[in-house]
C-alpha cells in the first residue's frame, strides 16, 4: 500500500453554521470535521469504530495540537487529510492537514488517541490490540513533527468563569463528552470581543478524563503570553486543559 492509499482525503466547502460573526471556521469546528474524517480513515483501514467493538473497546482522543495558519472562510472550499503514524509511547498519532481554497496548508494538527474499554471505562494498553488490527496502514508524513505534550497551568491564580451541566447535546456516540465540546466551552470561557474579533493560531489540549451525562464542569482560566490556559473541573479533578494563542 503506498502512502498516497493510505490518506484519507475529502473536499467541501466551509458551511455557515461552522463559522463565527467574522465567517472564519471555528476551531471547535476545525475538531468536528477531523473527527469524522478520522472515523472515516480509520473504517476504511479496517480500525474503525465498528472493528473495536468486537473487542469491546473504542477509540478516545487523548491530546490534539492544532495550528491555524491561515484560518478558512465560510464558502471557502478546502481540502482535509488524514493519515496515522503508528504509535508514540502508549498512543496513537493521527495527523491532519487542510488545504485552503488557494491549495496552501491552512490548518495543520496532530492528535494522539489511546482504547477505551467500554464495560468498565478504564483506558488499556496500547498491547491490547496487538495482532488484532491491519498491519502496513502507517505513513510517517508529518504535519506536526512532535506529538502534542502535557499542557500546564500557568503560575497566575486561575478565575473561576462558569459552571457547564453535561447534557444530551454534549454526548457523542461512544457516551461521554465529544472532543470538540471542550474546546466550545474554552472558547465561551474568553471574552467574546477578544475571541470575536483575534484568529485563533494554535490551540493545544489534553483531555485528562472523561465527562459524562449529568456531570457539572467548572471552568477557570488564567493569562499567558499570547492567551489563556483555560481548565475544565469536575469535582476536584482535572477533566481537560487547553492552551489557546492569539494571532
Amino acid at each position: 500500500m503506498s502512502d498516497a492509499d493510505k490518506k484519507t482525503i475529502r473536499r467541501f466547502a466551509i458551511p455557515c453554521y461552522d463559522t463565527d460573526v467574522a465567517h472564519y471556521l471555528k476551531p471547535g469546528a476545525f475538531m468536528d470535521l477531523a473527527q469524522e474524517l478520522a472515523n472515516i480513515s480509520a473504517d476504511s483501514l479496517g480500525f474503525g469504530f465498528k472493528d473495536l467493538q468486537r473487542y469491546g473497546t473504542a477509540w478516545i482522543l487523548s491530546r490534539m495540537h492544532i495550528e491555524f495558519l491561515n484560518m478558512p472562510r465560510w464558502k471557502d472550499v478546502v481540502e482535509l487529510q488524514t493519515w496515522h503514524k503508528g504509535f508514540d509511547g502508549p498512543f496513537y498519532v493521527r495527523d491532519f492537514r487542510m488545504l485552503g481554497a488557494d491549495g496552501q496548508p491552512a490548518v495543520l494538527a496532530t492528535s494522539s488517541w489511546l482504547i477505551l474499554d467500554m464495560n468498565s471505562r478504564r483506558l488499556l494498553r496500547r498491547e491490547h490490540l496487538e495482532g488484532k488490527l491491519p498491519l502496513d496502514t502507517e505513513c510517517h508524513e508529518d504535519a506536526i513533527a512532535e506529538s502534542c505534550g502535557k499542557v500546564t497551568l500557568p503560575e497566575a491564580e486561575l478565575e473561576e468563569m462558569f459552571e457547564h451541566r453535561v447534557g444530551y447535546s454534549d454526548i457523542d456516540f461512544v457516551g461521554h463528552a465529544n472532543n470538540a465540546r471542550y474546546v466550545v466551552w474554552a472558547m465561551d470561557s474568553l471574552d467574546y470581543e477578544e475571541v470575536s474579533t483575534r484568529r485563533v493560531r494554535s490551540l493545544r489540549i489534553n483531555f485528562n478524563k472523561e465527562v459524562c451525562a449529568g456531570d457539572t464542569v467548572e471552568l477557570f482560566r488564567a493569562p499567558v503570553e499570547g492567551g489563556w490556559v483555560v481548565e475544565g473541573r469536575v469535582g476536584d479533578r482535572s477533566s481537560f486543559c487547553v492552551d489557546i494563542r492569539f494571532a
